[in-house]
Protein backbone atom coordinates (compact mmCIF):
# COMPACT_ATOMS: atom_id res chain seq x y z
CA UNK A 1 0.00 0.00 0.00
CA UNK A 2 1.18 3.31 -0.43
CA UNK A 3 -0.22 6.44 1.10
CA UNK A 4 -3.00 6.62 3.03
CA UNK A 5 -5.28 8.37 0.05
CA UNK A 6 -4.99 4.96 -1.64
CA UNK A 7 -7.18 3.21 0.95
CA UNK A 8 -11.15 3.84 1.08
CA UNK A 9 -12.57 6.06 3.13
CA UNK A 10 -14.14 4.88 6.49
CA UNK A 11 -17.49 5.85 7.41
CA UNK A 12 -18.15 7.93 9.57
CA UNK A 13 -21.69 7.84 11.38
CA UNK A 14 -23.22 10.13 13.93
CA UNK A 15 -24.74 7.95 16.78
CA UNK A 16 -26.00 11.16 18.68
CA UNK A 17 -29.44 10.86 16.06
CA UNK A 18 -32.69 8.79 16.97
CA UNK A 19 -33.01 7.53 13.47
CA UNK A 20 -29.93 5.90 13.36
CA UNK A 21 -30.57 3.85 16.02
CA UNK A 22 -33.41 3.08 14.50
CA UNK A 23 -32.01 2.49 11.52
CA UNK A 24 -29.83 -0.17 12.62
CA UNK A 25 -32.58 -2.11 14.61
CA UNK A 26 -34.45 -2.44 11.05
CA UNK A 27 -31.80 -3.66 9.95
CA UNK A 28 -30.89 -6.07 12.40
CA UNK A 29 -35.01 -7.37 12.17
CA UNK A 30 -34.57 -7.79 8.61
CA UNK A 31 -31.37 -9.94 8.83
CA UNK A 32 -33.58 -12.47 11.61
CA UNK A 33 -36.08 -12.49 9.27
CA UNK A 34 -34.01 -13.53 5.92
CA UNK A 35 -31.86 -16.06 8.60
CA UNK A 36 -35.74 -17.35 10.02
CA UNK A 37 -36.75 -20.90 8.77
CA UNK A 38 -39.30 -20.84 5.94
CA UNK A 39 -42.05 -23.44 5.37
CA UNK A 40 -40.90 -26.04 2.96
CA UNK A 41 -41.55 -25.44 -1.12
CA UNK A 42 -40.60 -29.45 -1.10
CA UNK A 43 -42.60 -32.80 0.02
CA UNK A 44 -40.12 -34.80 2.32
CA UNK A 45 -41.09 -37.40 0.52
CA UNK A 46 -40.91 -37.97 -3.32
CA UNK A 47 -44.09 -38.38 -5.22
CA UNK A 48 -44.01 -41.38 -7.53
CA UNK A 49 -46.07 -39.26 -10.63
CA UNK A 50 -43.28 -36.63 -10.53
CA UNK A 51 -40.32 -38.43 -10.18
CA UNK A 52 -40.22 -42.08 -10.18
CA UNK A 53 -42.69 -42.71 -13.09
CA UNK A 54 -41.24 -40.46 -15.63
CA UNK A 55 -37.60 -42.68 -14.94
CA UNK A 56 -39.55 -45.83 -15.42
CA UNK A 57 -41.69 -44.68 -18.89
CA UNK A 58 -37.90 -43.97 -20.40
CA UNK A 59 -36.63 -46.70 -18.98
CA UNK A 60 -38.87 -48.82 -20.55
CA UNK A 61 -39.10 -47.13 -24.12
CA UNK A 62 -35.37 -47.74 -23.96
CA UNK A 63 -35.40 -50.78 -23.55
CA UNK A 64 -38.03 -51.52 -26.09
CA UNK A 65 -36.05 -49.62 -28.41
CA UNK A 66 -33.00 -51.84 -28.03
CA UNK A 67 -34.99 -54.75 -28.25
CA UNK A 68 -36.38 -53.76 -31.38
CA UNK A 69 -32.61 -52.72 -33.04
CA UNK A 70 -31.08 -56.38 -31.86
CA UNK A 71 -34.45 -58.34 -33.84
CA UNK A 72 -33.79 -56.04 -36.31
CA UNK A 73 -30.21 -56.58 -36.71
CA UNK A 74 -30.42 -60.35 -35.71
CA UNK A 75 -28.41 -62.67 -38.79
CA UNK A 76 -31.64 -65.05 -39.10
CA UNK A 77 -33.81 -61.70 -40.87
CA UNK A 78 -30.93 -60.88 -43.05
CA UNK A 79 -31.26 -63.06 -46.63
CA UNK A 80 -28.94 -65.95 -47.29
CA UNK A 81 -26.51 -65.77 -49.84
CA UNK A 82 -26.25 -69.11 -51.92
CA UNK A 83 -23.25 -70.24 -51.25
CA UNK A 84 -23.22 -73.39 -52.85
CA UNK A 85 -21.81 -72.59 -56.28
CA UNK A 86 -19.50 -69.69 -55.37
CA UNK A 87 -17.56 -72.07 -52.58
CA UNK A 88 -16.71 -74.20 -55.84
CA UNK A 89 -15.77 -71.30 -58.02
CA UNK A 90 -11.90 -70.75 -58.41
CA UNK A 91 -10.63 -67.35 -59.53
CA UNK A 92 -10.03 -66.17 -62.50
CA UNK A 93 -12.42 -69.97 -63.85
CA UNK A 94 -16.11 -69.65 -64.70
CA UNK A 95 -18.63 -72.65 -64.60
CA UNK A 96 -20.13 -73.63 -67.58
CA UNK A 97 -23.03 -71.86 -67.90
CA UNK A 98 -22.91 -68.87 -65.89
CA UNK A 99 -23.73 -66.39 -68.98
CA UNK A 100 -27.07 -68.17 -69.24
CA UNK A 101 -27.90 -68.02 -65.89
CA UNK A 102 -27.54 -64.69 -65.51
CA UNK A 103 -29.30 -63.73 -68.68
CA UNK A 104 -32.48 -65.50 -67.29
CA UNK A 105 -32.10 -64.28 -63.78
CA UNK A 106 -31.99 -60.87 -65.30
CA UNK A 107 -34.86 -61.49 -67.11
CA UNK A 108 -36.95 -62.41 -63.69
CA UNK A 109 -35.98 -59.54 -62.62
CA UNK A 110 -36.73 -56.93 -65.11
Amino acid sequence: MGERGDLAPVAQRSWTRVDDYFETLARRRTARRSRATRPRTEPDAPSFVLSTLPFLALFVGLAVLAIGIAVTAWPGSQPQHQSGVAARHEPGVAPKGWFQEAQQEMRRRG
